[in-house]
């Protein structure tokens, strides 16, 4: 972290740019983190893929799943590989304030560039309540902090909350997981204020074109949806990013046939917390190391995953 508490909106505003990847977690035999698969996921993203910014830690990497211990050691693995090549957003978010304090400040000393905070999500909680557990969280560390609005954490965060939320020196951002309205709103009412980004990869050529937006933050799309040799999210990322509209769009529409494998796979569970589990069959299924998620996750069937490998080849998306 090279800014001041003061100044981590401006920084933020700097940094945040381009295609960022939010990573799952690899699993070893012995059920703990696989750090040599962790790290050969980094090389590809940083490498091959080229993408902009790592978010780790979070839902993709099944944060609630992880000990204290192996929080810490995801990010310093995380932040040690891609250290020089790409910023790195690692999530800190716990329900005790304390231990949230606990994890941010060592994210900070580990050497990431900016925090992401989940709401608490138990015990059910009133804006104020929320309120004064993030303000105080951000009021004892320096570093920039997320916010992340998701259907995920059971709780919407409203949107008089936000704008007090935004008000605090080190909120640099929020990440919108809910409907593109929802985005929308929120960016025309907070946008200038904090970055407001939507990980909905579908909407993102329209954020680009016709919200002035630059950066693409997050989702596993960036790794799911290319290939070293194929990278149509990115091309259409820099064609729109350029002025080339029409051009991006062209480009765009060459992901249509994945994106109906998507919305198969990765969109069309009646819990949408189950998809973790399709995202990291398909993830090992087109290059990354995949592999299986966390009791109370369920994993896919053989069934399923010879299904899933079907329709991506179908789609024309194959490892590589």
């Amino acid at each position: 972290m090279d800014y001041s508490k003061a100044e981590a909106k401006r920084a933020a505003r700097d940094r945040f740019t381009g295609l960022w990847a939010a990573i799952t977690v690899p699993f070893g035999a012995g059920g703990g983190i696989d750090a040599a698969a962790l790290r050969a996921d980094l090389d590809r993203l940083t490498g091959d893929l080229a993408i902009d910014g790592v978010f780790s830690g979070g839902v993709m990497s099944e944060f609630w799943a992880l000990s204290g211990a192996e929080r810490r050691r995801l990010t310093e693995v995380v932040v040690g590989r891609v250290r020089g090549r790409c910023p790195v957003l690692a999530h800190t978010g716990q329900h005790s304030a304390e231990e949230t304090i606990a994890l941010t400040r060592h994210a900070e000393a580990a050497g990431a560039d900016f925090a992401v905070v989940i709401n608490p999500y138990y015990p059910p909680a009133s804006d104020e309540g929320l309120y004064r557990w993030f303000a105080h969280v951000c009021a004892s560390v320096n570093i920039g902090v997320w916010l992340f609005d998701t259907g995920y954490s059971g709780v919407a965060l409203s949107t008089e909350l936000i704008g007090r939320l935004a008000g605090i020196e080190n909120v640099v951002g929020i990440k919108v997981g809910r409907d593109h309205a929802r985005y929308l709103e929120l960016l025309g009412r907070f946008g200038q204020q904090i970055l407001v980004c939507s990980p909905h990869e579908e909407t993102w050529l329209e954020n680009m074109t016709d919200h002035g937006q630059r950066v693409y933050m997050s989702s596993a799309a960036p790794y799911l949806y290319q290939t070293p040799g194929w990278q149509p999210m990115r091309e259409y990322t820099r064609l729109a990013l350029a002025g080339e509209a029409a051009k991006a769009a062209e480009a765009a529409a060459t992901l249509e046939p994945v994106r109906a494998v998507a919305a198969r796979w990765l969109h069309g569970h009646a819990r949408r917390i189950d998809n973790i589990a399709a995202i990291k069959a398909w993830a090992g299924l087109v290059g990354m190391s995949g592999g299986p998620v966390r009791p109370p996750l369920v994993p896919l069937t053989a069934a399923e995953q010879a299904a899933m490998a079907a329709d991506l080849a179908a789609a024309g998306l194959r490892a590589g």
